[in-house]
């Protein structure tokens, strides 16, 4: 598997980044398909059940995106840009699902690395469903990470963002 990311100071890296107070991590970039990726997605709320059985082998729609996961499959990360059904511009965060001991926000903040390098001045948004959250502060770990939230979708789901700024 070929992955990299990008530092701050633009230069490329070895896979691995502090976060936080968190022990090093690695986030590793794959390809829509891997079967290791199912699992974790298949425990994900957005995971859509065909009526007639079927088991879809990729999660991604059209457009372009970034798969990210932790070695051992334990975190899962999508980044999806495409063109929006309800007028949201941007880089959508199409899935967040962590099962490792790590920090969700230094996660979500490890993974924009991944998409300024890519997307560089680009706003992020995602939807979060608070019907299937069991927090009674849904989208908590985005918020914490900077996020904040900036409507709501017609079918009821939060929608939050993170607009690009420049840094001194």
């Amino acid at each position: 598997m070929a992955w990299w990311y990008s530092r701050q100071d633009g230069s490329e890296g070895d896979g691995m980044i502090q976060l936080g107070n968190a022990a090093k991590t690695v986030w590793v970039r794959t390809r829509d398909g891997d079967p290791g990726v199912l699992p974790i997605h298949g425990r994900h709320y957005s995971k859509r059940h065909y009526r007639d059985g079927r088991t879809p082998h990729k999660i991604v729609g059209p457009g372009e995106y970034i798969m990210l996961i932790l070695p051992d499959y334990s975190a899962l990360f999508v980044w999806r840009k495409f063109i929006s059904g309800d007028g949201q511009d941007g880089v959508n965060c199409a899935v967040f699902r962590n099962e490792s001991g790590l920090r969700s926000s230094d996660l979500i903040l490890d993974a924009e690395q991944w998409a300024r390098h890519k997307w560089p001045r680009e706003r992020f948004y995602t939807y979060i469903n608070p019907q299937k959250i069991q927090s009674v502060n849904p989208g908590y770990c985005f918020l914490c990470a900077g996020w904040s939230r900036c409507g709501q979708s017609k079918g009821g789901l939060v929608i939050l963002e993170k607009l690009w700024r420049e840094t001194a």
